[in-house]
């Protein structure tokens, strides 16, 4: 049997959950045993903590594979199930949202606060002539009508295709001619960085592509003048005049609830679908099992865009439909000081708070005192999500930010699962630094070589066999490009065998005990000498070094050597990485990675002051790729700061560093 990835790093520290979480966890370890036997029964036990209007008549409906219907024939309104029964239930009072804005006001919304907004939204949603099944699209900054907006459309059963704040005219347009969007909702701008950032320019010129959309609601955020057409309506002149009773309708199981677009700013998007019933089920029940939610005491914060499918699972749909309390902030972790995010926490006492590595790689760079200077004891359980978590990172966030005490759960998932796949359970699994551990109750995940047989040590592919409820449905409007972007690699859809096995895209690796660790996206592989490299080990293994803050690594083309490993490399504060210091430091480094991995994994090591990120933290590997490999960059429209990849490049264009030649000649082993 061969594998198709190398495992290079180890890891054997492990954290038993603290004793008095397990002994008031929401889940025990009897929930894997309970699931194993029979997946779907056990997921429709979890569909039952959700209010139906009429229960399911099959639980599963896989028949057309790998076409999956779930809790065929039941019907439900998920706005009713996010909003309505909490209030019914005598719970008006209890807050939904601590709304903070970037310049420092605020907004406390209660369930009834909730309920009357996004009844107002959903009428006037319905008076602009939006009915079930016409597409809505939702471009607009980290405030609460983003919130209001995606459950009013839910409400009424208009899919509704949010799209991040930050992507240009191009992206826009492409995204709502693709859903044939017949409103757009979206603000005159949001605060970034200290300062207005105009949206309605970039939706005005969008919509002039766009002949589906017939009218645009506009939020007043920053009061900034704005260009006025006969689409463009007032949110408060429309929506805040609306009158507040709604009866919600209910819709089939699998009615669409949503389009999610995955692709960058380049080439076709690709919608993903998510319906109705199954999709509540899974991301209601993980939100409450995986953060062990304590409905009356607790305080979430999700800290992704409501943009990404994070936003949607764990800022709406997940907390909301169990009751939840939970953080809302608009703008950027270090406006108007790097410790803003731990005041948040201190101020509206976060018990759960669920972020991405690179954010926590970021706080690591800016020192240990920044946190250290804000009260994070409410803090219980701390969450990781959007990418691989290297080790150190993993430690530091436990230690410097939940007391080393509060358990991290590392979660794998995607957009096109929906809900969570791969975590520890807080109360029950001893976790390893770095790693997302198993497969939740009610998943099967597995890492396999290219004949689709598992690997029971090593590395390989991540798929996933079997249906699940969150699973994405289609790909908008082309099954065929569904099919054949997921399902087409391995099993029947390949045309062997007779299971259908979802390929997720991503490397993955198994220990000895059976844990899972993430290598990031297949495609971010490295090929050296014939030897199958993650660039998520050696990013991992140079973050391990005391005066390493953030690091990315490509693959750069060598004609002898396959790929060449380029690291680009941000030092911690106060470290001098120029002259006879920066080579030394380089040498080291170098030695660091080859002890930890192995010689063949030795980089090519340049200091940089920053890494090209996108506006929601995402590191732009292409990019760096093209500098190791000297050709013209790509498109950098999306890039936070664009001025960033000068400065790169002009670090990298030195005499060592000029060619891929260069670059082979210092990675020899």
């Amino acid at each position: 049997m061969s594998t198709t990835l190398g495992n290079l790093s180890t890891e054997t520290r492990a954290f038993a959950p603290p004793p008095e979480l397990t002994a008031q966890a929401n889940v025990t370890a009897a929930a894997y045993d309970e699931a194993a036997p029979d997946a779907p029964a056990f997921w429709a036990r979890q569909a039952e903590r959700l209010t139906w209007v009429r229960k399911w008549d099959q639980v599963l409906d896989w028949s057309n594979p790998p076409f999956a219907k779930w809790f065929v024939g039941g019907e439900l309104n998920i706005a009713y199930n996010c909003v309505d029964r909490h209030v019914e239930a005598g719970r008006g009072e209890k807050v939904a949202i601590h709304w903070e804005g970037e310049p420092g006001d605020s907004r406390t919304i209660t369930y009834a606060d909730l309920l009357r907004s996004v009844s107002q939204a959903a009428n006037t949603l319905t008076e602009l002539g939006v009915t079930a099944g016409d597409r809505v699209a939702v471009y607009l900054p980290m405030i609460p009508e983003a919130v209001v907006a995606m459950l009013a459309c839910a409400r009424i059963g208009a899919p509704h295709s949010v799209v991040f704040g930050g992507y240009s005219v191009e992206a826009l347009a492409t995204r709502i001619q693709d859903a044939g969007a017949k409103v757009v909702i979206t603000a005159d701008g949001g605060y970034r960085r200290g300062s207005p950032s105009a949206l309605k320019p970039t939706v005005d010129d969008a919509v002039a592509r766009c002949p589906s959309v017939e009218r645009v609601l506009v939020v007043r955020r920053t009061g900034e003048d704005v260009a006025w057409g006969e689409k463009d309506l007032w949110w408060h002149e429309t929506v805040e005049q609306a009158s507040d009773q709604h009866e919600p309708q209910a819709f089939d199981s699998e009615h669409p609830l949503f389009i999610l677009y995955t692709s960058g700013t380049t080439g076709r998007p690709k919608g993903i679908l998510h319906t109705t019933g199954g999709y509540l089920t899974q991301v209601s029940y993980t939100h409450w099992s995986v953060f062990d939610l304590k409905v009356d005491t607790d305080v979430h914060w999700c800290a992704a865009d409501i943009g990404w499918i994070t936003g949607h699972s764990h800022l709406v749909y997940g907390p909301l439909s169990n009751g939840a309390t939970q953080v809302m902030y608009e703008g950027t972790p270090d406006t108007p000081h790097h410790g803003r995010f731990w005041e948040i926490v201190d101020k509206y006492r976060v018990s759960i708070l669920y972020t991405a590595p690179t954010l926590i790689r970021t706080m690591m760079k800016w020192g240990d005192d920044v946190p250290a200077g804000y009260d994070l004891s409410s803090l219980r359980i701390l969450g990781s999500v959007g990418e691989p978590i290297n080790p150190e990172a993993w430690m530091w966030y436990r230690k410097h930010i939940g007391h080393d005490n509060a358990p991290v759960v590392d979660t794998w998932w995607q957009t096109e699962t929906g809900g969570m796949m791969i975590s520890p359970l807080p109360g029950v699994t001893a976790t390893k630094p770095g790693s997302a551990m198993t497969p939740l109750p009610g998943i099967t995940a597995d890492v396999v070589d290219d004949a689709a047989e598992s690997v029971p040590n090593g590395g390989g592919f991540l798929v996933l066999r079997g249906p699940w409820p969150a699973m994405l449905r289609t790909i908008w409007g082309d099954d065929k490009r569904f099919i054949d972007t997921y399902w087409s690699r391995f099993g029947a859809g390949a045309g062997a065998g007779d299971e259908w096995i979802y390929f997720t895209g991503d490397g993955a690796k198994r220990d000895e005990d059976g844990a899972l660790w993430l290598l990031g996206r297949v495609d971010d592989i490295m090929v050296v000498s014939g030897h199958n490299i993650s660039t998520t080990e050696v990013e991992s293994a140079l973050v391990s070094h005391p005066v390493v803050a953030e690091a990315a690594v490509v693959g750069a083309a060598d004609p002898i050597t396959g790929q060449a490993i380029a690291a680009f490399v941000i030092a911690r504060s106060n470290v001098d990485t120029t002259g006879r210091a920066g080579e030394e430091l380089t040498i080291d480094l170098r030695n660091h990675v080859a002890k930890t991995l192995g010689p063949i994994a030795k980089p090519r090591v340049v200091f940089v002051a920053e890494l090209p990120k996108t506006r929601s933290g995402k590191i732009m590997r292409r990019l760096l790729k093209d500098v190791a490999e000297n050709r013209t960059l790509g498109d950098v429209s999306t890039l936070l700061d664009s001025t960033v990849m000068d400065l790169i490049k002009a670090g990298y264009g030195t005499p060592a560093g000029s060619d891929v030649s260069a670059i082979r000649r210092s990675t020899a082993p």
